[in-house]
């Protein structure tokens, strides 16, 4: 009897391998995937830093006489130009003896008003005085934002000082997304101590950019025009990063891992150094995360 019931378990034993042998090869055990290929386009190695917009020169509108303002030609932010009456005033003594004077001269026409021109163009940054205040020569109506000297002020990194020559372009990326071309213009003579920077000054042609705005300048540090690159998601590592693989086809359903070595890395792209990829080889872009070595896998199109 014991012999019947261990030769009844003997044939459940082998039905049920029999019978996973069976489920497991219906299963499919393809990946999904989906591919890329090689980029040949000119890869370059860059680093991105702050900058601020500013107005280098700003021109103190000064009272030119001792008196009562008679007139505020301007508000803050207006635009002048070169010349343009700011200001007008009144000495205390031609509002007290206007009259008495020209009553004996009238052709003195003593009294007249004396006029505060602005001695450059730009922007109004602030008024400190209102129409009727009494001012003394010398004293601060006003400020102008030079327009002429507005810059972008770069705090460069010492080390990076040789990426940067004057009368170069470079790329400026604004908060709203859009993009300008600034050229190097001059390097300050000091060198910030503690954080051991060098501001230099870009200028550009777009004057409606406000003051203070803080923008990133693209520094070029190296360009390769031969370059084969591929998606950063193309390009997998281990837990140290010091070894880097891609998955790469070997015919229409295998992908097998292949060791790479990787140069200039940008945003989204990784230059591959070796080995030397065609534009015939197709490369998992997704589905390529934590597999075998060797995989089955579907293409989707």
């Amino acid at each position: 009897m014991k012999k019947i019931s261990l030769l009844l378990l003997i044939i459940l034993l082998l039905f049920s391998c029999k019978k996973n042998e069976v489920d497991l090869k219906t299963v499919d055990a393809s990946i999904p995937v989906t591919l890329t290929t090689i980029d040949t386009t000119a890869i370059k190695n860059y680093v991105d830093l702050n900058a601020t917009a500013t107005y280098l020169v700003k021109n103190i509108i000064k009272a030119n006489a001792t008196g009562y303002l008679n007139s505020v030609n301007v508000h803050s932010n207006d635009y002048v130009n070169c010349g343009k009456t700011l200001f007008t005033l009144k000495t205390r003594e031609s509002k007290v003896l206007r009259n008495t004077i020209n009553k004996i001269d009238p052709t003195l026409n003593f009294g007249g008003s004396i006029n505060v021109k602005a001695a450059t163009s730009g922007f109004i940054a602030n008024i400190n005085v209102q129409n009727g205040d009494y001012v003394q020569d010398g004293d601060q109506l006003a400020t102008i934002n030079d327009a002429s000297s507005f810059a972008i002020v770069l705090s460069l990194p010492y080390e990076l000082k040789k990426y940067i020559t004057l009368n170069k372009q470079f790329q400026v990326f604004l908060p709203d997304g859009s993009t300008i071309n600034a050229t190097s213009y001059k390097f300050m003579s000091t060198v910030d101590a503690a954080s051991q920077t060098q501001n230099v000054i870009l200028k550009c042609d777009k004057k409606d950019i406000p003051e203070n705005l803080v923008v990133k300048v693209r520094i070029t540090k190296s360009s390769n025009t031969k370059s084969i690159s591929l998606p950063k998601s193309a390009v997998l590592s281990d837990e140290t990063e010091e070894n880097f693989w891609i998955m790469k086809m070997i015919n229409e359903n295998t992908a097998v891992k292949t060791p790479i070595k990787k140069g200039i890395e940008t945003d989204n792209r990784i230059e591959i150094l070796s080995p030397i990829l065609t534009s015939k080889d197709k490369i998992l872009v997704t589905g390529n995360y934590g597999v075998a070595d060797t995989i089955k896998v579907t293409i989707n199109k």
